[in-house]
């Protein structure tokens, strides 16, 4: 059973990738309702109806166990299955090597530096327009932003520290993980050796990363984060960079909104970078672009 599927061809193994995550996100999906209905003593009817009433004071806990246990099923289930039958050694298939403590300084380093710019560049993005030609299709994305943006809004409601760790497993680590082992661990790896150029291999799987999510206004900002944990993996040959640098950014974020929500702050997160602070714009693209020239020069003199 082992690395049966070793010698396949790279479109072979990304339609097989696919496959996988689908049945195992079904699979899943299925075991988050029965633990729901389970948890909660609800039937299918019943869950359905909360989770279509936001205000419901069900609706919250009850999304967020299912979305724990989907996602952790999607993404983090897969990739070890994949990469055991991919390679007689699977974790090096994965790249879970170690690299040294100073790269991981410098990964959140690179994260805490490039928010100004990833928000600066949302709101560029938020702002564009399709020609008249597609006018239901901007609609149809408009629509889907809005659903999404209300959903993050429900969870990064947090009224006591304890929900605050909840969202750090459920927005931080878990995604941070899963979709590093997920796009990076086995997809930029496909098409790496589909190919045989690194950077067309990330840049693609940086794409896909953010076609991903489902939100077409922060599809370049978030294609430009999937790079950048595409070229921290490369350079650094372990995964568990990009897991950093995930992490630093999704944690981040959940932090500082804690923050900002009980008044520990007064600045709002999602207002670092936006065109009227052009400063901390070039400044932040400035400190991305020289810790990455960094990273890579360790890379070359093998640091």
């Amino acid at each position: 059973m082992k690395a049966i599927w070793q010698n396949n061809t790279p479109y072979s193994k990304l339609l097989i990738t696919v496959g996988i995550i689908l049945l195992s996100a079904v699979v899943f999906t299925m075991i988050s309702t029965g633990l729901a209905m389970a948890v909660f003593h609800l039937n299918t009817p019943q869950i359905q109806q909360i989770l279509s009433n936001a205000n419901d004071p069900q609706a919250l806990p009850l999304l967020k166990l299912i979305q724990t246990i989907s996602a952790f099923g999607t993404f983090i289930v897969p990739p070890f299955f994949l990469a055991y039958l991919f390679s007689e050694m699977p974790g090096e298939f994965l790249g879970v090597a170690r690299t040294p403590g100073r790269n991981w300084i410098l990964a959140v380093i690179v994260m805490l530096a490039v928010t100004p710019l990833i928000n600066f560049l949302g709101e560029l993005n938020s702002m564009m327009h399709l020609p008249e030609a597609f006018h239901s299709i901007e609609e149809w994305m408009k629509r889907s932003e809005d659903q999404a943006a209300e959903i993050t809004k429900l969870f990064l409601k947090m009224d006591s520290p304890s929900e605050l760790i909840v969202n750090l497993l459920m927005i931080g680590l878990i995604p941070a993980i899963g979709e590093e082992l997920v796009f990076r661990g086995v997809i930029q790896n496909i098409f790496s050796q589909w190919w045989k150029n690194k950077h067309v291999a990330i840049w693609v799987t940086a794409i896909l990363f953010s076609a991903m999510h489902m939100q077409f206004y922060g599809f370049v900002p978030r294609m430009l984060l999937g790079a950048i944990l595409g070229y921290l993996y490369y350079w650094s040959g372990s995964l568990w960079l990009s897991v950093i640098a995930h992490f630093t950014n999704n944690a981040g974020a959940v932090i500082f909104t804690y923050m900002f929500q009980h008044n520990y702050t007064s600045i709002d997160p999602d207002a670092i970078g936006t065109k009227s602070d052009v400063v901390s714009v070039v400044f932040s693209l400035l400190l991305t672009v020289g810790v990455m020239v960094v990273l890579r020069r360790k890379r070359v003199q093998g640091v």
